[in-house]
């Protein structure tokens, strides 16, 4: 493919991806920007062009050592929830935009050691980027056919221009603000779309080798598990191979928390605490499709194209060979979306860390103070652009001069190692508050030292002479100091050799100087805010250990600086309002001094923001044993405002259940009247029947004739006996709904209760042609009242008897254990209810749409009855319509 046509493929991806970060950050507000699945794919930075690469190279030359790269990450996966989400309350709090500004707040805002952390963190990921680099010109040159072609200037290497290109890209999306602590979404999603396609692509290649130039996975094992070497690539075999794995894996633990770029999209990019709960599995899940067809990838590429020294691009190779040239270039797209989301974020976290940590606090922080708010902020933005460029085209130096003598593998274990250096002070500083910045500083230099003895020495040495002499005798040619066998320890490789030395002399200086070393009251201080978790956010609030004389209107002038007189004040006026302070207020206390550097703390750093600060304030030296004393102070305080906290979280719920009761006797009352109401309707309908009937039998006594008077004396009867039963109902209801009814609780027999109701029933049945089933011969002993459920009985078996059709229906009478209660039911074949009626049938005076009879029979207030009968019997009555027909009644008493 022409080299041309390439370029322009890159230029277009460019673009694309350009446009898809603007969209993000115009819409960053949108849920398609801000959740757990854009999150947890941006997490996926991890996988670079090393991933890509670098692990079918070690695979087809190593066999399954490529995993433990991958089994670090999904190790402390589960440990997010807790870890990850307290370092992203911390940095969220402290308003912190890198790993620097991190580890530098922890030990007292100490500057040396926040550039130092900056210093080891540029050492790691310079390389690094250069790997990056290193894959993308090799690749373009496979595709392009041009691999025998030597650039003779940095003006006709691609690579160079793909390398500004890509500074360009960084620059314009990650210098918008001055404040580094504020999310950058459109770098975030456009990682997450390149984290979808690298995934995507590489899939495609490995489907394609597997199932279309191979049989699938068993025809590429059978002929593999042929060749001489097949059981090495296959087991862990010895002692020596079995600890290079555990320290790979401890290694790529510690990468995943420390590499800076991890850093800037798990912590400083995290929007919401929650999103951890998905990336925990789904982030672990990314990485076994990322590996599913590395180890069928590279096996192939050994059975068809057998070259060591090409291992590494056989993803490329094998469709290229194949006459597949649009999946190879889309492998190459997918290598290309590595480099280019790992590059981009990396110089991003790093141009912040040089920006906060070596040129604002060690050469500009003088002329910040001398100038005006608008200029601060060009300032700072021009720092973090050139420190990004800058970066870059250092990787390019190192690509050009040494990244051909290492293979990707070994350029990404030598910034892992290097990186490994942060473990001690950040992961034991998280738990352990004696941790100090003098026992910080020596143990990083110490082991930094190692690491330059060890593995950087070595191959610099090499690189330049060509001499191995170094390496196999060691300085002075002492045998013990050999830099690849440290004291005889010769079975670990180059990278977890170093390891090994570099952490356990790190660890020991930093546990030996905490111990010997006390830290100052500042340090104290940070470092029980970062070790008590449970308390954090009231220590960082009210326990800030500081005694001296500062005044608001020099603060403000400071930060006026940096954030300009509209931010200021409105950041001061919320300050006040939180604290209940006069806006007035003249002296600045310790909380305001605090507040103050937090807001600095995004913009320059915290290490420059403690400088700021301390130049307008007077600060007194605080003892230890006054240190000791204000934070139990400020613990006590915590632990009164929690108890009143929880007095008033019970006041709170207390006023809310009154306002329930409150509620609920409003709703009595209004129930009351409405029930009132009805009552009254229900009985004026009978009295006046009866008074219209006497009425007309007084005014036509003698020529009315005998029948019709019969008649009217018949329907004045029925009405007596309507309004006796709706007054003895209603005075029954009403007892039972006060709780002034006692029952006469006894053991019974329910199958006799049941055949003591049906029988009153018969002959009423029997006229209407209705049958009535009582089949259980089971004797049931429950303790009831009895005249009280035979009423309920009575009740649901006559409404029964209502609404069956006269000679076809049928009532069945039936009883069963269910857990605990005895469970009685009443079930007809009649019409049935509305189902839009079943919630209300148990109301008052509740009449069904499908009664048979033109006028109604009942009161309106028999179910209600039941219900309160079997609700005073710590029961529950329920109905429902049958499948085909009718409707079943039933309810349930305790039963033992």
């Amino acid at each position: 493919m022409s080299n041309y046509v390439l370029f322009l493929i890159i230029i277009c991806y460019l673009i694309a991806l350009f446009f898809i970060a603007f969209i993000a950050e115009k819409n960053s507000k949108s849920k398609w920007v801000n959740n757990s699945v854009v999150y947890t794919l941006s997490l996926a930075v991890y996988c670079t062009a090393w991933t890509y690469y670098g692990s079918v190279g070690i695979a087809a030359n190593s066999g399954i050592d490529f995993l433990p790269i991958y089994l670090g990450p999904v190790i402390a996966a589960p440990l997010w929830i807790i870890l990850l989400k307290k370092i992203i309350r911390i940095s969220r709090q402290h308003k912190i935009s890198s790993i620097a500004d991190f580890i530098s707040l922890r030990y007292g805002n100490n500057r040396f050691l926040g550039a130092l952390v900056t210093v080891v963190c540029l050492l790691g990921i310079v390389p690094y980027i250069s790997l990056q680099l290193k894959a993308v010109s090799e690749t373009f040159q496979i595709l392009s056919d041009d691999t025998s072609y030597v650039s003779t200037s940095v003006y006709d290497d691609s690579t160079f221009y793909i390398a500004v290109l890509l500074a360009i890209f960084a620059t314009f999306f990650g210098t918008q603000t001055t404040d580094a602590s504020e999310k950058h979404k459109g770098i975030v999603v456009s990682v997450a779309i390149e984290s979808i396609l690298k995934l995507v692509f590489f899939l495609f290649v490995g489907i394609y080798v597997t199932y279309v130039l191979f049989d699938g996975t068993e025809d590429i094992y059978s002929k593999m598990s042929q060749s001489a070497n097949f059981k090495s690539l296959t087991t862990i075999s010895g002692f020596e191979k079995g600890f290079n794995w555990l320290y790979t894996i401890m290694l790529s633990f510690m990468a995943i928390f420390l590499l800076p770029r991890q850093f800037q999209v798990s912590v400083v990019e995290n929007v919401r605490e929650k999103h951890l709960k998905n990336a925990i599995w789904m982030f672990p899940l990314y990485l076994l499709l990322f590996n599913i067809f590395v180890i069928f990838i590279a096996w192939a590429g050994n059975l068809t194209i057998g070259n060591a020294d090409q291992a590494e691009y056989y993803a490329l190779l094998l469709p290229l060979k194949n006459g597949n040239t649009f999946l190879s270039v889309l492998v190459f797209l997918g290598g290309f979306s590595a480099v280019i989301s790992m590059v981009v974020v990396a110089t991003l976290a790093l141009s912040t860390m040089v920006s906060n940590n070596l040129v604002i606090p060690y050469g500009f922080l003088d002329r910040f103070v001398k100038s005006h708010p608008e200029r601060n902020a060009k300032y700072i933005k021009n720092i973090r652009r050139i420190s990004i460029f800058s970066i870059i085209l250092i990787a390019y130096a190192f690509y050009v001069n040494f990244s051909y003598e290492l293979s990707l593998y070994s350029i990404g274990l030598m910034a892992f190692v290097i990186i490994a250096q942060l473990a001690p002070s950040f992961f034991i500083g998280l738990f352990w508050n004696r941790g100090s910045s003098k026992a910080t500083i020596i143990g990083i230099i110490a082991g930094l030292s190692v690491v330059f003895y060890t593995l950087i020495l070595p191959f610099s040495i090499q690189a330049f002479t060509g001499s191995a002499d170094f390496m196999q005798y060691g300085l002075n040619g002492i045998e013990a100091l050999r830099p690849h066998a440290l004291f005889g320890i010769d079975f670990l490789s180059p990278p977890t050799h170093a390891f090994f030395w570099s952490l356990l002399v790190n660890l020991i200086c930093y546990v030996t100087f905490s111990v010997i070393v006390k830290g100052n009251y500042r340090e104290r201080n940070y470092a029980e805010m970062y070790v008590d978790s449970k308390n954090y956010t009231d220590l960082q609030d009210g326990a800030l250990v500081w005694k001296g004389e500062a005044y608001v209107a020099d603060i403000k002038k400071v930060l006026v600086k940096f954030l300009g007189e509209a931010r200021t004040e409105r950041a001061l006026n919320l300050f006040f309002r939180k604290y209940n302070l006069p806006l007035d207020t003249q002296m600045a206390d310790a909380r305001l001094i605090n507040f103050s550097e937090k807001l600095l703390t995004g913009s320059i750093g915290s290490a420059s923001a403690k400088i700021l600060i301390s130049s307008v304030v007077k600060e007194d030296e605080v003892s230890l044993v006054e240190v000791l004393k204000i934070l139990e102070e400020s613990k006590e305080t915590i632990a009164r405002n929690k108890l009143l906290k929880e007095k008033s979280e019970e006041l709170t719920k207390l006023t809310d259940q009154l306002q329930e009761a409150n509620e609920e006797l409003i709703e009595k009352d209004k129930q009351k009247d409405e029930f009132l109401d009805t009552v009254a309707h229900e009985l004026k309908t009978p009295i006046t029947g009866i008074r219209a009937t006497t009425e007309l039998l007084m005014d036509d006594e003698d020529d009315m004739p005998s029948e019709i008077k019969t008649q009217f004396l018949k329907n004045m009867l029925q009405d007596s006996d309507r309004l006796s039963r709706l007054i003895h109902n209603i005075l029954d209801f009403e007892k039972l709904s006060t709780g002034r009814t006692q029952l006469n609780i006894s053991k019974y027999n329910i199958r006799k209760t049941i055949k003591k109701t049906i029988d009153s029933f018969n002959h009423m049945a029997q006229k209407r042609g209705v049958k009535i089933v009582h089949s259980n011969k089971s004797d049931f002993y429950a303790e009831y009242d009895e005249d009280r459920i035979v009423q309920v009985l009575t009740n649901l078996i006559s409404n029964a008897l209502k609404f069956t059709e006269p000679k076809k229906g049928k009532i069945i009478a039936d009883y069963k254990y269910d857990e605990g209660f005895l469970e009685i039911s009443i079930k007809d074949n009649g019409k049935g209810i509305p189902e839009e009626d079943i919630p209300f049938v148990f109301d008052k005076f509740y009449q069904s749409k499908n009664q048979n009879t033109i006028k109604p029979e009942g009161s309106g207030l028999g179910l209600a009855i039941s219900k309160k009968i079997v609700e005073n019997h710590n029961g529950k009555i329920w109905v429902k319509n049958n499948q085909k027909s009718g409707v079943t009644f039933g309810f349930k008493l305790p039963f033992e």
